[in-house]
């Protein structure tokens, strides 16, 4: 039986793991640190140009006044907006979140993301999407960082960036189309973690050295496969 040939541009992803992980390290994320979906799509939802950190420490400290999504859905915009303060826009980020949250308990009855488990990774991305504040970002790091762990790629400004200069991303492609053009690339021997921790390594790639400008292609780990690395040489 002759087997089918391999994608050259899987492969690219395969050495870009490779060069990653031998220049910085594995970036793991270990089973306790993945939580349940609807901390991730909060922490989603609220996150527009804030750290990491700041989302998580906002996040933790809602379920943690609150006690239940569905408490925090019927709190009044004002109040999120303080509870927010750290974000840094918190009066979006909490007139987003009461929209999403009492968005999802209009079709679910309260806010419950339980039943996204019973749908395949396309579907439940495609439920997502329909909630006010989600794009392709969110509803990818709901299905992938969550305990659904689930085998989709989360896709942020570094991720898109450095796929665009290596090629495999067309230039003005928006998240959504950056997405569903490196999916079918994706190595198939890849599990959700794997792709979780391209993200990640991905991510370091382009604080050090991919930068959005005056990118240091000459120290660049993953050059000998990028079209921009290799015309800066």
């Amino acid at each position: 039986m002759q087997l089918p040939l391999a994608d050259p541009l899987s492969d690219i992803l395969r050495r870009t793991q490779a060069a990653m992980i031998e220049a910085f390290g594995r970036i793991v994320r270990p089973p306790e640190k993945r939580r349940d979906a609807l901390w991730v799509l909060v922490q989603g939802v609220i996150g527009a140009r804030s750290k990491t950190r700041v989302s998580n420490a906002s996040t933790d400290a809602l379920i943690a006044a609150y006690s239940s999504w569905d408490a925090v859905a019927a709190a009044p915009v004002e109040e999120l907006e303080e509870a927010l303060k750290t974000q840094t826009f918190p009066g979006q980020s909490a007139r987003r979140l009461k929209d999403c949250l009492c968005a999802i308990a209009e079709k679910q009855g309260s806010v419950d993301l339980s039943h996204l488990g019973k749908l395949d990774t396309a579907e439940a991305m495609a439920w997502l999407e329909q909630l006010p504040g989600v794009a392709r970002k969110n509803s990818a790091g709901v299905m992938n960082t969550s305990t659904f762990d689930r085998r989709a790629m989360v896709i942020d400004g570094h991720h898109k960036r450095i796929m665009q200069r290596m090629g495999l991303v067309p230039p003005k492609a928006d998240t959504a189309r950056a997405y569903d053009a490196l999916m079918p690339l994706v190595p198939e021997e890849w599990s959700a973690a794997d792709m979780d921790e391209h993200h990640l390594l991905l991510k370091v790639l382009g604080q050090r050295f991919c930068r959005p400008s005056h990118p240091d292609c000459a120290q660049c780990p993953v050059r000998a496969d990028c079209e921009t690395g290799c015309r800066e040489g």
